[in-house]
């Protein structure tokens, strides 16, 4: 099928005709949930923008700031900083932010990253590999030294799905088929991606999630989508499949996986995101068989590209111009 290539984006330079003749009058504050995380961000800052004004939202400056640099903010961001004129998340996503923040009338921008689309493609091709090849099998006979060959399959014979075709989800869908995996996509809208087989909507989800031995997971979090991943949906997967989620912890219902996981119709999940982080002790997917967890470390785009969008698109701001990687609030995404 004709249509999209999804290059590789070159998103991590300033632009330096957007920098106005008094620098000093941008005013970015960190607003996170991670003072460690914050801290870092703003010591790089130091260094590669030092003409930039940096706070936090207890800091009195704070008032001043234009642009919010957000991960987690605090519900009342706004009124700590009343000049806010910029929400910036500092991830591809930005269902962290919340409803009040979402809807403030304010623009929302986000990180789109290069090194962010290579890197899932790193982490979802070894969840494919590991599945593929039969490792979690090998692994699992090496405890109970088991010597067992299993037959190769090969990439053509592993049928690929993948549910969210954004920048994320768009670019591994196509070069996961151009290694030649038969690959499948759904999402909300219509899409066209060269050599990946496109569904759309809840009347073509059935069909699309029929053909999947290994799904994976990359939709944005929505009222729409949250805890999509459930037991009607592992339900329509073919016995046998594998399921990664590496959107968010609040897509999946984590005792429907549990049960679908016992019954034996799914026969592994790898989970990089929860709705709870980190994943408490105490919670069973730690014991349960058939799942791997990983401390949501799939991807995550390098502190110069944050901060080089975070400037570029704040410098953009105050002087009414286009922002770069606009959110779509009606979307969400």
């Amino acid at each position: 099928m004709l249509g999209q290539s999804w290059p590789l984006m070159n998103t991590d330079t300033l632009t330096p005709a957007l920098t106005p003749a008094s620098s000093s009058d941008l005013n970015i504050v960190f607003a996170t949930n991670n003072p460690a995380f914050s801290a870092r961000l703003m010591a790089l800052m130091a260094t590669e923008y030092p003409q930039v004004a940096v706070c936090t939202p207890d800091d009195p400056a704070a008032r001043h700031a234009q642009v919010a640099a957000c991960w987690h903010p605090p519900v009342d961001l706004l009124q700590r900083c009343p000049g806010l004129q910029l929400l910036q998340a500092v991830s591809a996503g930005v269902d962290h932010l919340g409803d009040i923040l979402m809807h403030s009338g304010l623009p929302v921008s986000r990180v789109v990253d290069e090194g962010q689309q290579q890197g899932m493609l790193e982490y979802v091709l070894w969840g494919v590999l590991h599945h593929q090849r039969d490792f979690d099998l090998a692994l699992s006979n090496q405890q109970a030294k088991i010597w067992q060959l299993h037959p190769q399959r090969q990439a053509g014979r592993m049928r690929i799905g993948v549910m969210g075709l954004g920048q994320l989800g768009g670019f591994i869908a196509a070069r996961l088929a151009g290694l030649g995996y038969p690959v499948s996509g759904w999402a909300g809208s219509r899409k066209q991606i060269e050599q990946v087989h496109c569904y759309a909507g809840e009347a073509e989800r059935g069909t699309f999630l029929s053909s999947c031995d290994l799904l994976v997971n990359l939709l944005p979090l929505t009222t729409a989508t949250e805890a999509i991943l459930d037991a009607s949906l592992f339900a329509e997967l073919p016995p046998g499949a594998v399921v990664m989620n590496c959107g968010r912890g609040e897509h999946l219902n984590e005792q429907d996986l549990i049960d679908a996981l016992s019954s034996g119709h799914l026969r592994a999940v790898v989970l990089d995101v929860f709705a709870q982080e980190p994943l408490p002790k105490g919670n069973p997917l730690w014991d349960q068989a058939g799942v791997i967890v990983t401390p949501h470390m799939a991807s995550s785009a390098s502190g110069q590209v944050m901060l080089a969008q975070l400037v570029e698109n704040g410098y953009r701001q105050l002087a009414g111009q286009p922002l770069r990687n606009l959110v779509d609030i009606a979307k969400g995404y």
